[in-house]
């Protein structure tokens, strides 16, 4: 006689690391359930991703012979077709949890293997892959073949029932024998939000109506939530793969703009300067467009690194030269990053022009990401050049840009404020912005 509350979850027990050849293992047991999940990893893709910098994980499932109290079969050149339909829920469940873009071009294979099945063995297969997952990701990243986790979410599942007119958590064999309706659901958690990945349902004895529904998914939701707990407590230091900002590499030595740039991208990245990251490197801004300079130190940046890179390219678009210096503008009087020759050789060229000297910041950002396509956005900042230098803040032709937006020289505005209305944070902002699209 089982004698669980309806809402209390087998007892759990997650042994993380069960096998040692494998690049990451687990063995859990749900009451009598137990299932080992290893993961090991390949180099290399299906052929449908060749040559698109993504990565792939899939699963299979098989019930060993031992495993129920009458012997089963071995899976022979015909494959079991419960087992084959279990090992698509398992991938498509733990790739629910992935950006497999930040994978690269290997393969992650997870097997589930069920030593003893009494009930949830789809389920238990999920939260221990997901585990066994996550320390193959870890040893990945030790081992600095990979810059970014791709496990962007937790993943965990469990099995609910009408058992005798009861929402049931957690059915082994006893409870889904006798079940008028059971489900698999399969949830997702991250920043503390939980969302559905997949649902199976099936009224078994009766149909069962909306109130039963809601019931049996807020029931499953409370256990899932528990199964996750279990998951990180198993974990330990290893859950730290999981929800990580991807790393985001700038394409610039410049102190100034590694400083705005982390100032309003660090909420979303893990921004790092290419000192940081141990990359020297120098690209030729070939290109005859902001947009397209962006672009060519972006993806050179990206790889370098195999990682997330960003890139601008800005300069001061002068009404009165024609939109001179324009690309040219960081080397302008011709030795590149000289502030104060550029401002001078500025000033002379415009000594005769008469106010109001317009002029504007103009600035493209390009974002490069393996296995994505890149994003370029484009921003202005509208003002005038002055005859003298006013303000110590900034960097470029700031002492002598005074901002139509600040009624000030953006030297002479705070960093709060220059990032509110500059041509790199309006750049910036329509870049988040098509992220947070992509997001939708």
């Amino acid at each position: 006689m089982n004698e669980r509350a309806a809402n209390e979850l087998r007892k759990l027990e997650i042994y993380p690391g069960f096998t040692e050849m494998a690049a990451g293992s687990a063995l859990i047991c749900a009451g009598r359930t137990r299932v080992l999940c290893t993961a090991s990893v390949q180099e290399g893709v299906p052929p449908f991703l060749r040559d698109t910098g993504r990565g792939w994980l899939t699963a299979e499932y098989a019930m060993l012979p031992g495993s129920t109290p009458q012997r089963k079969a071995r899976d022979g050149v015909k494959r079991d077709g419960r087992g084959v339909e279990i090992g698509r829920l398992i991938g498509r469940s733990l790739r629910a949890a992935c950006d497999l873009s930040r994978l690269g071009e290997r393969t992650i294979y997870i097997d589930c293997d069920v030593l003893q099945a009494d009930g949830g063995t789809r389920t238990a297969a999920v939260t221990g892959g997901f585990v066994a997952l996550c320390l193959a990701v870890k040893k990945l990243m030790d081992a600095g073949k990979l810059v970014d986790s791709p496990i962007v979410r937790q993943v965990a599942a469990v099995s609910v029932g009408i058992v005798g007119g009861t929402p049931t958590l957690d059915l082994d064999y006893a409870f889904d024998s006798r079940a008028d309706a059971d489900m698999n659901v399969v949830m997702t958690r991250q920043g503390g939000k939980m969302a559905y990945a997949e649902i199976q349902g099936t009224g078994e004895g009766r149909p069962y109506d909306r109130a039963e529904l809601n019931a049996l998914l807020d029931l499953a939701q409370e256990g899932v939530s528990r199964l996750m707990d279990a998951q990180l407590q198993a974990l330990g230091s290893a859950a730290d793969v999981i929800g990580r900002k991807p790393v985001l590499v700038l394409a610039t030595g410049n102190f100034g703009k590694i400083k705005e740039l982390r100032a309003m991208l660090g909420g979303r990245f893990d921004v790092r300067s290419m000192r940081e990251m141990g990359v020297e490197m120098d690209v030729e801004e070939t290109g005859e467009t902001f947009e397209e300079n962006a672009l060519l130190k972006a993806e050179a940046l990206m790889r370098a690194t195999g990682c997330a890179a960003l890139a601008d390219d800005s300069g001061l678009l002068v009404d009165a030269l024609g939109g001179r210096p324009g690309v040219y503008s960081a080397r302008y009087a011709g030795v590149h990053g000289d502030d104060e020759a550029n401002n001078q050789l500025l000033l002379k060229e415009l000594a005769d022009t008469p106010e109001p000297r317009t002029a504007r910041y103009a600035a493209a950002v390009a974002l490069c990401r393996p296995g994505r396509e890149p994003l370029v956005a484009f921003g202005t900042c509208e003002g005038s050049i002055l005859r003298e230098y006013r303000g110590d803040g900034g960097f470029g032709y700031d002492p002598l840009f005074y901002s139509d937006d600040l009624q000030m020289t953006l030297a002479e505005a705070s960093p709060e404020a220059k990032n509110a209305i500059s041509h790199r944070a309006r750049a910036v902002q329509k870049l988040l912005k098509m992220l947070e699209d992509e997001d939708a």
